[in-house]
């Protein structure tokens, strides 16, 4: 450890990094989630409430077509379109749309070849949540805010 002190007297004190912390350059796919549920444009929002009911979601959805990525939702831009609904799944709201209305097209994404660092600094700059990895435009994962800093707290 070791203490600093500043021109107003403030103590701060900062730990040396241990050899297993997280390393910002190593590769995204260390941290992302692989295994992801995903929409299609034509599903209607239906599909989307039966996912985000799911424990341990993101709070963004994939929209692909096969293994393309084409958009993506977050649990804001459903809550926008759903508006007043009740969780009945027979509501209209649920059945009025398709993802296509509501998704974000073209979405930002990184290769699987990006370090931590670089997702991080997309985040940050951009002020987005998650960040999409892709490969030749095929899904491979997502990575969030929450998985970084869930990693640097380890």
């Amino acid at each position: 450890m070791i203490n600093i002190i500043d021109s107003l007297g403030t103590n701060y004190v900062l730990c040396k990094k241990k050899s297993d912390d997280m390393n910002l350059d190593n590769s995204i796919t260390t941290l992302m989630t692989s295994e992801l549920r995903t929409a299609n444009p034509d599903d209607k929002l239906i599909v989307l409430k039966h996912i985000y009911e799911k424990q341990d979601f993101h709070s963004h959805i994939p929209v692909t077509e096969g293994a393309k990525l084409v958009g993506i939702v977050s649990l804001i831009d459903f809550m926008h379109a759903i508006e007043d609904a009740t969780l009945d799944d027979e509501h209209e709201a649920y059945h009025a749309q398709q993802v296509r209305d509501i998704m974000t097209p073209n979405p930002i994404s990184i290769s699987p070849e990006s370090t931590i660092r670089q997702a991080a600094e997309i985040l940050a700059e951009k002020s987005f949540h998650s960040v999409l990895i892709a490969e030749k435009g095929d899904l491979k994962g997502i990575v969030t805010t929450h998985d970084i800093l869930k990693e640097l707290v380890k």
